[in-house]
């Protein structure tokens, strides 16, 4: 097994539960770790081998695309899609951060974080 990490994407999105916050948008950091068998990869040195991270930064910028009022919602929809379109991955974890979100504080971010693991992945 190995790990793929694709970390501090930068994303302006239309996520909230406010209305100017979705008229208006935010700025968003997204970071993504994913466990996969890499060791066939690291002897062929072919990219159809491995888990591409190309498509995994696709994907994120795909779903902060779409906007919803949670986070948490946005955090699931890319889960959901990188277990779908890659068979490869076995584990992921996904952060979603609202850099300077309205809640009437001097607050630099907020951030979810959720993780999930295919059906058959025992580790």
């Amino acid at each position: 097994m190995g790990k793929i990490k694709v970390e501090n994407i930068r994303v302006f999105a239309h996520h909230g539960c406010l209305k100017e916050e979705t008229a208006i948008g935010s700025d968003y950091r997204v970071d993504l770790e994913i466990t996969a068998n890499l060791q066939h990869s690291a002897k062929t040195d072919q990219l159809k081998d491995t888990v591409d991270y190309v498509f995994l930064n696709r994907i994120i910028f795909e779903e902060m695309k779409v906007p919803s009022a949670l986070l948490e919602h946005v955090a699931r929809r890319i889960l959901n899609r990188i277990f779908t379109e890659d068979q490869m991955i076995k584990k992921a974890t996904v952060s979603v951060s609202k850099i300077n979100p309205p809640i009437g504080g001097d607050v630099e971010q907020v951030t979810i974080v959720m993780s999930d693991k295919r059906k058959n992945f025992k580790k």
